[in-house]
């Protein structure tokens, strides 16, 4: 069966009354207590996203994302009571696409997700079989993909919008408030997250990651992803 939405929290009460006000309008929802539960569920069933607390009982929130995004590059809102700045940048660098925080208001939260949801729709439908290429890095967007060289790259979710934005807008200098738009979208975004990404791109893709050939820094700008 396919699903919009399941929420992974072990607060029982919250997961169903969301799930529930989800229900009512229209976002096909379910709800699971467990990571365990929710490896099972994901086994059985499809979903669009997924909303995941940090704190499980079997488990943390954080590990799961990082399992999770081995295999599928649907949208992950993590949804927590905890609130420091540090948990919201690992929560984003290991693949999170939103940090939403405790108590939440359930018709805010219902927009968010439909906004999301559309969003994604709308990527994947216009996701073509073909291909990006620049410089040694291949894009293959229909397959969710990026390769170098030939050889294939492990990159998390937000590396791979990234990579390809930059990729698909070759060799034109990209401000950081159009990759903050286009990339990250309406969720928290900062420098330092950009910074973070950036640098773990160059990591994967340059021989020299303190000396890039190809993500270049265009100071008090942005970046750009020159083809040579």
């Amino acid at each position: 069966m396919n699903y919009d939405c399941l929420i992974v929290d072990d607060e029982l009460e919250l997961a169903e009354s969301t799930c529930e006000y989800f229900n009512l309008f229209d976002v096909r929802t379910a709800f699971v207590t467990s990571a365990q539960a929710c490896r099972a569920f994901l086994r059985e069933h499809t979903v669009s996203l997924l909303l995941l607390d940090i704190n499980l009982e079997d488990a943390s929130g954080f590990q799961l994302c990082k399992e999770l995004r081995q295999e599928t590059g649907i949208p992950i809102l993590f949804v927590s009571a905890r609130s420091s700045e540090d948990d919201v940048l690992v929560a984003l660098e290991i693949g999170g696409d939103d940090y939403i925080h405790k108590p939440y208001t359930l018709r805010v939260l219902l927009a968010k997700v439909k906004a999301v949801l559309k969003r994604w729709s709308k990527e994947t439908a216009a996701e073509e079989s073909g291909e990006w290429r620049a410089g040694p890095v291949q894009i293959e967007p229909g397959l969710r993909k990026a390769s170098l060289n030939g050889e294939m790259l492990r990159l998390k979710a937000m590396e791979y919008k990234l990579l390809s934005y930059l990729v698909q807008h070759k060799n034109r200098v990209i401000p950081k408030e159009e990759l903050f738009a286009a990339v990250w979208q309406d969720i928290f975004a900062g420098d330092g997250t950009l910074n973070v990404h950036i640098r773990h791109l160059r990591e994967k893709i340059e021989r020299n990651p303190n000396e890039p050939e190809f993500i270049r820094t265009v100071w008090g700008v942005g970046y750009v992803f020159e083809e040579g």
